[in-house]
């Protein structure tokens, strides 16, 4: 009976033990399983952080940049962890710290403090600003500025957060190139940083190659304050940023032209004053100006309308600049030579004091057409309908081509189509159509839509069409496609008149200069070649009493050939300064300003005018 209640003792003893083991160990399981959650609750060991990739440069052929993007930083605070005691410390060493005015500080602090907690303090923190801050955050902590907040039952210390958001669009140079560099628009990609996107210009157009990125990846053990420790086992991917666009135009050169358009837009009291300059043989754009410019930046209401490059996307009556690419497309054709005589249709009266007939007057489809200028004589040659730009003379010439031969020629040109310059929203103009132009032929008359396009009328074309096609004279007969950017393959170009025909009308452009509505851009030294136009400006119910003045031509030295072209938009055409809507007082003047720039700056160096182009015309008969 006592061995019984012994073993008894015995077994209530071993249950008792077993017991308390099985307890102990459901403590123990139970505080792993606490440790393990309580663990996960704690911030990793390892940090990673992204290093954003921004949008690439665009640099002037001299190496300025034209436009740039810089990273931004956001700098956020929770105003739960902010000792009041210490607010007005953190307020004033976060302005000296950022450059931000501490009354903005203050406000958006007191704002937050109504319901305290995440606070953003600024989204536009520069990469110095940022770099001083997160500086300034570690010093914060140690001075205790920042108290812990209980967060899931620990105390978590939240104090200034300084981190990349995305990257802003700089220009350096403010208004320059502009509208042609274009603009951007800001917008946040799927991870909520700020991206940039092309709008208009250059930034539109290469938005994919200046987008080409790759963000960077920095990824390792961090250390007390956060901080990565780079070593075997971190992570490094570099970034790649967008790519670069390295421009035909020098700064230098672009900003000396825009200077002189603003000058002579107030002089001439024009809407708009539109300059290019292309190297002939590349077809290389140096320069494109406009008097009309706007900050990228900081676009303001009245400038909406200047945001369109206006070289490419205006279209207008050019006028009398296209009288010589339609006598370029008769000769060619050898549908005229050059010393034959053709009727000025001015004997209509008797001559003045100068010896002069009246103004020529031909009827076409039941219209009257009359020439601007008076000559000597009843009978013109085609260095007369050139030089003093007869529009009887060259629809004469013109209606000699079919209708398809000369909307082909036009198209030849690069009339009524896309120059192809590396630009967005290129407009093409208008001419009439192919039956249009046709209609008369097999009945030997005269068409009313062929002889007016003949002299720049009854059609549209854009700036940028005129200076390619008359890139044509000076460029041994072949058309270029102008290019603003430079190319790792040089442009193509094709051969679209014969050498007789370009050395033809080249003389003729150079005897205009010399003889015609031209003479104003002669520069001793130079060789000078180029065509006036002066154009009314069509509206709604007819021509109004607004004008467009060009010029269109070349300057050459001997080793040296450039085409420019100059369009003034309405400039004065009343008052006292009535006479400056005529192109040989208003583009003609900007011309030869244009040459002096280039011939101070170096791109032209004068030595003897080409005298066998001043004076000898090349004979080009029928055959």
């Amino acid at each position: 009976m006592e061995l019984n209640e012994h073993n008894l003792k015995r077994v209530k003893k071993s249950i008792f033990t077993i017991s308390i083991i099985f307890v102990l160990f459901l403590l123990l399981i139970y505080f792993i399983i606490a440790t393990i959650t309580e663990y996960r609750k704690i911030p990793s060991l390892v940090s990673s952080r992204l290093d954003l990739a921004i949008r690439g440069d665009v640099l002037s052929s001299d190496n300025f940049k034209i436009a740039t993007s810089k990273k931004v930083y956001t700098a956020s605070m929770n105003t739960k962890a902010l000792d009041l005691d210490k607010k007005e410390l953190f307020i004033k060493l976060f302005s000296i710290y950022s450059d931000i005015d501490e009354h903005i500080i203050r406000n958006k602090i007191d704002n937050s403090l109504k319901h305290p907690g995440h606070l953003t303090i600024s989204r536009g923190i520069s990469s110095r600003s940022a770099k001083n801050l997160k500086l300034l955050a570690r010093k914060l902590i140690r001075l205790k500025v920042f108290q812990g907040i209980k967060i899931n039952n620990s105390h978590i210390v939240h104090g200034l957060n300084i981190f990349e958001t995305g990257e802003t669009r700089d220009y350096p140079y403010k208004d320059t190139l502009t509208p042609a560099i274009g603009y951007v628009r800001k917008l946040n990609d799927t991870k909520g940083k700020l991206r940039i996107n092309g709008v208009k210009g250059l930034e539109r157009h290469y938005n994919n190659q200046l987008n080409n990125i790759k963000n960077g990846i920095l990824k390792g053990e961090r250390d007390i304050s956060s901080n990565i420790i780079f070593n075997r086992d971190s992570q490094i991917v570099t970034r790649k940023d967008g790519d670069g666009l390295l421009l035909n135009i020098p700064l230098r050169l672009q900003k000396n032209i825009e200077l002189m358009l603003d000058i002579y837009k107030t002089k001439l009291g024009a809407d708009e004053i539109i300059v290019s300059v292309i190297e002939t043989k590349t077809g290389n754009v140096l320069s494109l100006a406009t008097s009309n410019r706007f900050d990228p930046t900081s676009i303001k209401a009245d400038e909406i309308k200047h945001l369109n490059v206006n070289a490419i996307e205006y279209q207008y009556e050019p006028g009398s600049v296209m009288k010589p690419i339609s006598i370029a497309l008769v000769l060619e054709k050898n549908k005229a030579n050059t010393h034959e005589l053709l009727p000025a249709y001015n004997n209509t009266g008797p001559r003045n004091s100068n010896g002069e007939f009246p103004k020529g007057k031909i009827r076409v489809d039941g219209w009257e057409i009359s020439d601007d200028h008076q000559f000597k004589s009843n009978y013109l040659t085609i260095e007369d309908i050139v030089v003093n730009s007869s529009n009887i003379g060259t629809l004469l010439l013109a209606n000699r081509l079919t209708g398809k031969e000369l909307r082909e020629g036009y198209g030849m040109f690069g009339i009524n189509k896309k120059t192809d310059i590396d630009l967005p929203y290129e407009k093409i103009g208008y001419l009439p159509s192919l039956g249009q132009i046709s209609s008369r032929e097999q009945l030997g008359r005269l068409n009313i839509f062929k002889s007016t396009i003949s002299y720049g009328q009854g059609m549209t074309t854009t700036f940028m069409q005129l200076l390619k096609a008359y890139n044509v004279f000076n460029n041994d007969g072949e058309i270029v496609t102008p290019s603003i950017v430079k190319k790792s393959i040089p442009n193509s170009s094709h051969k679209i008149l014969s050498d007789k025909t370009t050395k033809v009308m080249k003389a003729l452009l150079v005897k205009t200069v010399l003889e015609g509505t031209g003479k104003n851009t002669i520069y001793e030294g130079l060789e000078i070649g180029g065509k006036t136009g002066t154009a009314n400006i069509a509206g709604k119910g007819g021509y109004q009493q607004k004008y467009m003045s060009s010029f269109f031509g070349f300057v050459n030295d001997k080793d040296h050939r450039y085409t420019v072209g100059v369009m003034v938009n309405n400039p004065i055409a009343t008052g006292e300064h009535w006479y400056y809507y005529y192109a040989s007082n208003s583009a003609v003047p900007v011309f030869k300003h244009i040459v002096e720039i280039m011939v101070k700056l170096n791109y032209l160096k004068p030595a003897v005018v080409f005298k066998e182009t001043e004076t000898n015309l090349p004979l080009l008969t029928q055959e």
